[in-house]
């Protein structure tokens, strides 16, 4: 009987620690600014999509998530120095020079994105030599542009601020806005409730590709997230779709 009693004690030991493994917190860096709908860091809470997302992914496979929201540049840091577990948004062609020698590993993407010019509906089929003034946020580059920003074909408006950003374009200041074109969307739809006041120009330079979540200490779970993904397809849609978060990116 004490044997018994012996047997089942330990092995209540091992499921608690398999629990307690299960449940271990991971934390994910993300960037403290305002980028709605993929992500926003504001007043000590993040939400949208990813949010969301990356949530029910902890739920579903008993993870316990603490996001770290920092500075573009310090999340950079924190990320290759091993203070954060994940890095989120990411993506293998971004700061190519510090992962050079990194073993990284990359989600399946999270969210399809285009990085593309917002104009007036007068300037939807605009070519490139119609923009003069480029808008954009502080600390984006626009590289689809730099080719004609570098030739003196088009000089940059520089904007700290989305709203103020969106505003410029409405107003002619700037020809264009280049942001994130989901990202231009929301502001119209949700912030200035102004649906379409502004449309994405695919004649004129973006790029397209997609976000990832990283990871160098923990490729275990990028591969459990991957499997979580393609099991729950139709969940990942729905919250796609709730966010609006490829709203205009997907169908160019």
């Amino acid at each position: 009987m004490q044997k018994g009693l012996g047997h089942l004690f330990w092995l209540l030991m091992l499921l608690g620690m398999g629990s307690a493994t299960a449940r271990e917190t991971l934390v994910i860096g993300v960037e403290n600014q305002y980028y709605l709908p993929l992500a926003s860091y504001e007043k000590g809470t993040y939400r949208g999509y990813a949010r969301d997302l990356f949530d029910a992914f902890a739920q579903d496979r008993g993870y316990v998530l603490e996001y770290r929201a920092l500075p573009v540049p310090r999340l950079y840091a924190s990320f290759f120095e091993g203070s954060v577990d994940f890095k989120f948004p990411d993506h293998p062609h971004w700061k190519q020079d510090q992962r050079n020698g990194r073993k990284i590993h990359y989600s399946d993407p999270v969210a399809a994105y285009v990085d593309g010019t917002s104009v007036l509906p007068a300037l939807r089929d605009a070519p490139p030599e119609r923009i003069r003034r480029l808008g954009t946020l502080g600390g984006f580059t626009p590289w689809a542009w730099m080719d004609r920003i570098d030739a003196g074909q088009a000089r940059v408006s520089v904007n700290t601020g989305l709203e103020a950003l969106v505003r410029q374009a409405l107003a002619g200041r700037v020809d264009g806005v280049y942001a994130s074109v989901a990202v231009i969307n929301y502001q119209l739809d949700h912030v200035l409730k102004r649906p379409g006041a502004l449309v994405f120009n695919p004649a004129l330079p973006y790029s397209r590709d997609h976000y990832h979540l990283s990871s160098i200490k923990h490729p275990e779970v990028i591969d459990a997230f991957n499997d979580w993904m393609r099991e729950n397809r139709d969940r990942v849609a729905v919250l796609k779709k709730r966010h609006g978060v490829e709203k205009g990116v997907t169908a160019h």
